[in-house]
């Protein structure tokens, strides 16, 4: 990546903390625009921690974080984010569409709460919803109810409410965590597809899979260190996870 760009992300001597515990020692990270990174490293290595703090949603304990040149807090609208696990219960009696539209809560006024209220929708909203829908191939769900969906369909929801607000960064934790190989390397074309104009980063326990898509690899185990796709080999590997892990080749 060229360095005279400004990072759209930047992370400089980040620690975090959960109470006396610590789960991120000193992270340094700039991420360009139209990067795809991945993120990778073992269960309580502090992935999931990471896009947080990302997004605003937790506080370093020390060190700087910068978004578009910014807190955190104040372009969280120009980041879409798909969590690790839905973020509502999947019996609610509520529609694909609805989903969906949650992702533009707040784009008409700067409280959420106001835009819960009845009405606050517009027809530019219910349009931007079927294109959401139609980019990740889900428009024919408009209308069913999200407890009915398969894993690989629920996904491809989650991430076009992620895309509905027209982000300038997305971020997945997990997104395939809970689908099979198929559908998941149709998730990833999808993300390839995406990040022709958007800076996209992927959390995945998957390192051999994702090495194929992204352009750069950040490995993160309380520490972090940052590779390009074709130094990743066994011997990171096992530095990363402290135990042989069988690498799998795909081919696209």
């Amino acid at each position: 990546m060229p360095h005279q760009q400004k990072p759209v992300i930047s992370l400089d001597s980040v620690n975090f903390s959960y109470n006396e515990m610590s789960v991120l020692e000193n992270i340094s990270l700039e991420v360009f625009d139209g990067e795809f990174l991945g993120i990778v490293g073992p269960n309580a290595g502090g992935k999931s921690t990471l896009l947080k703090l990302i997004l605003g949603q937790l506080q370093p304990r020390s060190g700087k974080i910068k978004v578009l040149g910014d807190t955190p807090c104040n372009k969280r609208h120009r980041i879409g984010y798909v969590s690790q696990h839905p973020s509502f219960p999947r019996d609610f009696p509520v529609t694909v569409e609805e989903v969906v539209l949650l992702g533009r809560l707040g784009m008409h006024n700067k409280s959420w709460l106001k835009s819960l209220r009845p009405g606050r929708y517009k027809a530019a909203d219910y349009e931007a919803v079927k294109k959401a829908l139609t980019e990740v191939e889900a428009e024919v769900l408009l209308h069913r109810q999200i407890g009915s969906l398969s894993g690989g369909q629920l996904q491809r929801v989650l991430l076009a409410r992620a895309l509905v607000s027209d982000p300038q960064i997305l971020m997945l934790d997990e997104p395939t965590a809970n689908i099979d190989q198929r559908l998941e390397s149709d998730i990833f074309d999808l993300l390839k597809r995406l990040n022709e104009r958007m800076t996209i980063l992927v959390v995945s326990h998957d390192i051999g899979f994702v090495s194929s898509y992204v352009t750069r690899i950040a490995c993160i185990n309380q520490t972090l260190a940052c590779h390009h796709t074709d130094a990743i080999d066994g011997q990171v590997i096992q530095s990363l996870y402290g135990e042989d892990v069988r690498m799998i080749a795909h081919h696209h």
